[in-house]
């Protein structure tokens, strides 16, 4: 059966993705995305008049609508991405409880330092680590204590499977990275107090710009606390003990890019046109499959992820047995040469393999497209 594979990988495929954008971040614009979405951008308008405030509070009720937020959520637009979001969120609301942090790729790695090096809190805070490709222990999780964590390790192609291990009668907030899960994966909200995420992955949408979900009890805990140290202005959620209610209504903290607001605006519409959640979940979830499929019949391709349960359906990490870090550079270089798949390359921290972005963009059919193209390029290289 090998020998077989290995003699199939000499030719090569005739047909190619239709669109080759497979990187991880930021990620493929929608199926049919051109810039005549962006007619109706109130551009040169300040984002403070009537027109810039109605398209942020328009983009604050899409996100409601697609993501299925409750009603008593709160969801506003903050600078910096994800991580000026998540920032927000560790500098305002850390520090009154015990911490419990779960960290098994890079980013959550970022938050951990931050909470301990930044912040101080290392003498309250509990590390949980895993390697890439595991997850930590959860049921370590105290209902008595914040917990810190990504839904879906963007470096390492590992999610977390389900809620279940956050307790219903927690007395802790839950803060979740959720910027490679959000529109991709069904994310319980009655576990998750705090969820941050950028537009620029699973919509497509646009760099710099990061949005916060705070549940009722997490509104209380930033009315009812004040950090003992000073608080950036572009981190600062409450005014005089109060939460600032236009944030999250569209009076964003500084400005924003109207032209960036309108690319997201189209792409939430978009999403509803796809069937809303339901719908991106499906697609992502197409395009592990197609993965999954090319994997148990290639012998020297495995999941990062050791568990099946684990499985990342948007960035999808594979090992290839047999090919060194400098041989899989080889194969990311020749396959963009090719104009096949760009930026798929492991993420810098991780182990060398490759990184597939199966987001709601991407297609299924240019997902299979891709595969014939894995094989060919490993022969390429393994063989030269």
């Amino acid at each position: 059966m090998l020998s077989r594979q290995v003699r199939s990988l000499s030719t090569k495929p005739s047909l190619k993705p239709v669109n080759p954008n497979f990187g991880s971040g930021p990620c493929s614009k929608r199926p049919g995305w051109t810039l005549d979405a962006l007619k109706g951008a109130a551009l040169g308008r300040s984002h403070r008049s009537k027109l810039g405030k109605n398209k942020l509070k328009e983009s604050i009720e899409l996100t409601k609508k697609v993501l299925k937020v409750p009603k008593d959520f709160r969801v506003g637009i903050l600078a910096g991405s994800d991580t000026g979001a998540y920032e927000a969120a560790m500098w305002s609301m850390l520090g009154p409880k015990p911490i419990d942090v779960f960290q098994w790729e890079s980013f959550g790695a970022g938050w951990q330092s931050d909470i301990d090096n930044q912040l101080g809190l290392g003498s309250k805070a509990a590390f949980h680590k895993a390697e890439y490709g595991e997850l930590p222990d959860l049921s370590k999780a105290r209902k008595d204590a914040d917990i810190s964590f990504t839904w879906n390790g963007t470096t390492s192609g590992v999610c977390v499977p389900n809620g279940d291990w956050i307790a219903a009668d927690r007395t802790g907030l839950t803060l979740c990275d959720a910027t490679s899960a959000a529109f991709a994966m069904d994310l319980p909200w009655d576990k998750l107090d705090v969820t941050t995420y950028s537009w620029q992955k699973v919509l497509g949408g646009e760099g710099a710009h990061g949005v916060i979900i705070l549940s009722p009890r997490a509104v209380e805990r930033l009315e009812s606390y004040t950090p003992s140290w000073p608080m950036p202005k572009i981190f600062r959620l409450t005014k005089k003990g109060k939460l600032i209610e236009g944030i999250f209504e569209g009076a964003t903290i500084n400005t924003p890019s109207m032209l960036c607001v309108e690319d997201y605006i189209d792409a939430l519409n978009w999403a509803e046109e796809k069937g809303g959640l339901d719908g991106l979940i499906k697609t992502s979830q197409a395009n592990l499959d197609v993965v999954k499929k090319w994997v148990e019949k290639t012998p020297y391709a495995s999941f990062l992820a050791k568990d099946p349960k684990t499985v990342s359906s948007t960035s999808i990490c594979l090992s290839l047995d047999g090919l060194d870090g400098k041989k899989v550079k080889e194969l990311v270089a020749l396959l963009d040469k090719e104009n096949v798949a760009y930026d798929i390359g492991a993420y810098r921290d991780a182990p060398d393999g490759l990184r597939i972005w199966g987001g709601a963009t991407v297609e299924p059919k240019d997902m299979e497209l891709l595969m014939p193209w894995l094989e060919w390029a490993y022969g390429q290289v393994k063989s030269a």
